[in-house]
């Protein structure tokens, strides 16, 4: 029998996902990281981007995050994120529309807060794109 890796993906408002995975991708601070079961334990900060749960003879599982924290034990992996979807759940045109809004923001900045804050929606809206972008391209839609 396999090793596999229990998995939680919860964001502040619902579960997204719980099961056994073989490995988990996600979008760690300091780089992509891979974990597998018996990985030393360690907690980064996760940035927007695409968390991919994959699972031996299935087809993976792919989610956006908007950043949040990952916490690795050695039979347990925690995402905590602050937003999170199902890649096949994201609205293109709503992402779109937010990329759109966040590059508008971008450039009517007049501090450095609304800069910082213009820099991280369009961050986060880019991320949510290129999730449902890629996962389109996988499902062959």
């Amino acid at each position: 029998m396999a090793m596999t890796i229990h998995v939680d993906v919860v964001s502040a408002d619902r579960e997204i996902y719980s099961g056994k995975s073989d490995m988990l991708i996600a979008p760690a601070e300091m780089g992509e990281v891979g974990v597998m079961p018996g990985h030393s334990p360690f907690i980064t900060r996760l940035l927007p981007g695409e968390v991919r749960i994959q699972h031996e003879g299935q087809a993976e599982e792919v989610l956006f995050v908007s950043g949040g924290y990952l916490e690795v034990q050695p039979s347990v992996v925690t995402v905590l994120a602050d937003t999170a979807e199902r890649a096949p759940d994201i609205d293109a045109a709503e992402a779109e529309a937010a990329q759109r809004r966040a590059e508008q923001a971008l450039q009517e900045q007049t501090s450095d807060m609304e800069l910082a804050r213009a820099k991280a929606e369009l961050a986060e809206a880019t991320a949510r794109l290129r999730v449902y972008r890629r996962h389109r391209e996988r499902a062959g839609a």
